[in-house]
């Protein structure tokens, strides 16, 4: 695939999509390929992640330790926390059919996040507005939990 083609499929993740042409430039550049075959394990649960994955063809099977699989295709982001931070697969992933994916690792995109100021910004926003929206729901939820756990 070509940079440009990289960097149309960067553009599907909607949290990439915040950060602007020029630093989703440089991520297509400074990202790995990987193709995967069929059955093909890309991680499994409970490995350290240091970066993520985004999926350009093909479908990927997550399964938690605990909980349903899930399927992610084409435009899917696998690993979003480990850009940031340290952190552990809640799945394990594997290749559901052939599959291509670019490895975005975490010391790599901070480095672009430090050369483009303004998607850092434009990403700080959108976590903040994740976080609380997360709040909300937690809250929503808190309360039909004590609602339901009032007698009559």
């Amino acid at each position: 695939m070509s940079i440009e083609d990289d960097i149309a499929i960067l553009q599907q993740v909607p949290m990439l999509r915040q950060l602007g042409e020029g630093a989703l430039r440089s991520l297509a550049i400074a990202s790995e390929s990987y193709v995967m075959g069929t059955g093909e394990v890309l991680f499994a649960a409970g490995d350290t992640a240091d970066g993520a994955y985004v999926i350009q063809d093909g479908s990927m099977s997550l399964r938690p330790e605990r909980g349903d699989e899930l399927v992610a295709g084409a435009g899917t982001l696998l690993g979003e926390a480990a850009l940031l931070a340290q952190t552990r697969r809640p799945a394990t992933a594997t290749a559901r059919e052939p599959c291509s994916l670019l490895r975005i690792s975490r010391s790599t995109f901070l480095k672009i996040l430090d050369s483009y100021p303004d998607a850092a910004l434009r990403l700080r926003d959108v976590i903040a507005a994740r976080s609380d929206q997360w709040t909300r729901d937690v809250e929503n939820v808190r309360a039909a939990l004590l609602r339901a756990s009032k007698p009559g």
